[in-house]
């Protein structure tokens, strides 16, 4: 039988429609998951279309995978965040959603302060266990969705649950409808998809969650959850670790409409970014991320990187305030003392730093030269240098300039006295067994000693 497609406008042949493979013995593929082995990366050479959104935006779970991986927030720490997301997600509130526990007295409250803002974004979710008390929970916070875990792996449903694939489905089944009848909207969580067997359990367990969604008139969002971080975003890699194949399959074999899908990856083999983005490019709308990457093991993919990823492939932030990651950073650094891997991207002490004489040299003639974009424009923090011993004159004028915030026709050069004395202390220290960079107070406390004045330092140690 033809029909035409909405999505592409062409006679299509009706699709296969896939049952449930009810397999007495669980399917681990062990060809790929060897567990004693690095997981090998398998191609079928089948490649699926891009299909970008018309409209992609980014989730948060800053408040529940990223909180469950360090000490708990406080209540004004996270309605502080909350803020600060509603502010970098900007008017069209392109941070879509942010999600919640509400398990704790604290996470209730702050959840409550959150919505008592009256923000339309990020929108309050949560995330809960299948229980009905937990439905009473979110019902009772006048919550709209909820996330809810539907494992689809068979190491979830043999190992964990101790089900059968038949019994997992319809006990998934069950959970949904309990969330119909209590008029929320359910967000189901396939837990593990990048180890799930995909035709002989996602699809048709998705399948059946379409024909609930019809019936009730609630819509079911399916988020993809690479558990492990085993996603692989390569052209013609095969199922179940492409990234491309997962969101293809489900939006042409399950008729899941790309605003209603939504990626979840960790970072273990560092494709946590690409993946994402590829979930993006091949039809998915939203993609699940945490302030910093904070989150289980790795982390997940880090909010701020998609901010970035959103601006590249769109040619604009589209409202987004970009400024706020830097505010955002430093909230956690000084409130909730997290230090920050100085290599991070956008976010690190040292993202947009460098050592190299050389490279300061080429920052003094143009900044452009040694710096990924306008870092100062874009995030408010301007190109910066550590100094050492091989920063040279160029590194101590640089860093002059930037810390004292000199402007046109005050800025020091590799020829100014003060510079050339500056390099010959830093020299001698270094001489004499220094192995560490030179602190920010100490650099201060020369420049005034040997400026007569020009140059104050307050004595307070940076």
């Amino acid at each position: 039988m033809l029909t035409k497609s909405p999505s592409s406008n062409l006679l299509e042949q009706s699709q296969y429609k896939y049952s449930l493979q009810d397999v007495a013995d669980p399917n681990l593929y062990r060809d790929i998951y060897s567990y004693d082995e690095i997981p090998k990366i398998a191609f079928n050479h089948r490649r699926v279309p891009l299909n970008m959104p018309e409209e992609i935006w980014i989730t948060d779970t800053t408040f529940r995978d990223g909180q469950q991986s360090m000490a708990p927030y406080t209540t004004k720490q996270i309605v502080d965040i909350y803020k600060m997301l509603h502010r970098l997600g900007g008017p069209r509130g392109l941070i879509r959603q942010s999600e919640f526990f509400v398990y704790t007295k604290k996470d209730r409250e702050a959840a409550e302060q959150c919505m008592a803002l009256g923000y339309e974004f990020p929108e309050i979710t949560t995330w809960i266990r299948a229980k009905k008390e937990d439905f009473a929970l979110v019902k009772d916070l006048g919550i709209k969705e909820t996330g809810i875990l539907t494992s689809a792996s068979d190491y979830h449903i043999f190992k964990k649950l101790g089900m059968s694939r038949s019994e997992a489905l319809n006990h998934y089944l069950g959970i949904v409808k309990m969330a119909f009848d209590a008029g929320i909207r359910p967000r189901c969580h396939l837990e593990d998809i990048t180890r799930a067997d995909f035709y002989g359990f996602v699809v048709p367990f998705v399948n059946e969650l379409t024909e609930l969604s019809k019936e009730a008139g609630i819509p079911v969002k399916i988020r993809m959850c690479d558990t492990m971080g085993y996603g692989v975003s390569y052209p013609g890699v095969a199922l179940p670790r492409s990234v491309p194949g997962i969101v293809y399959g489900l939006h042409h074999y399950s008729d899941v409409t790309s605003e209603m899908l939504e990626w979840h990856g960790h970072n273990d083999f560092y494709k946590g970014v690409a993946n994402a983005a590829s979930a993006w490019l091949y039809g998915a709308s939203a993609v699940n991320c945490s302030m910093l990457g904070i989150g289980e093991r790795t982390g997940n993919v880090p909010l701020e990187a998609m901010v970035m990823e959103y601006a590249a492939l769109r040619g604009s932030f589209d409202g987004m305030d970009p400024t706020v990651i830097t505010e955002i950073a430093r909230y956690f650094e000084r409130e909730m003392h997290y230090e920050i891997p100085p290599m991070t991207p956008f976010v690190g002490a040292n993202f947009n730093t460098t050592r190299a004489g050389i490279h300061a040299d080429g920052l003094m003639k143009d900044v452009e030269i040694y710096n990924i974009f306008n870092t100062e424009k874009i995030l408010d923090r301007p190109a910066e240098v550590g100094i050492s011993n091989t920063s040279g004159l160029a590194g101590i004028a640089y860093w002059m300039n930037i810390n004292y915030s000199l402007k046109e026709g005050e800025m020091l050069t590799k020829q100014d006295d003060i510079i050339i004395k500056m390099k010959e202390e830093i020299d001698a220290a270094y001489s004499d067994g220094r192995t560490t960079l030179m602190s920010k107070s100490e650099l201060e406390e020369m420049a005034a000693r040997l400026s007569g004045g020009r140059f104050a330092y307050d004595g307070v140690r940076k």
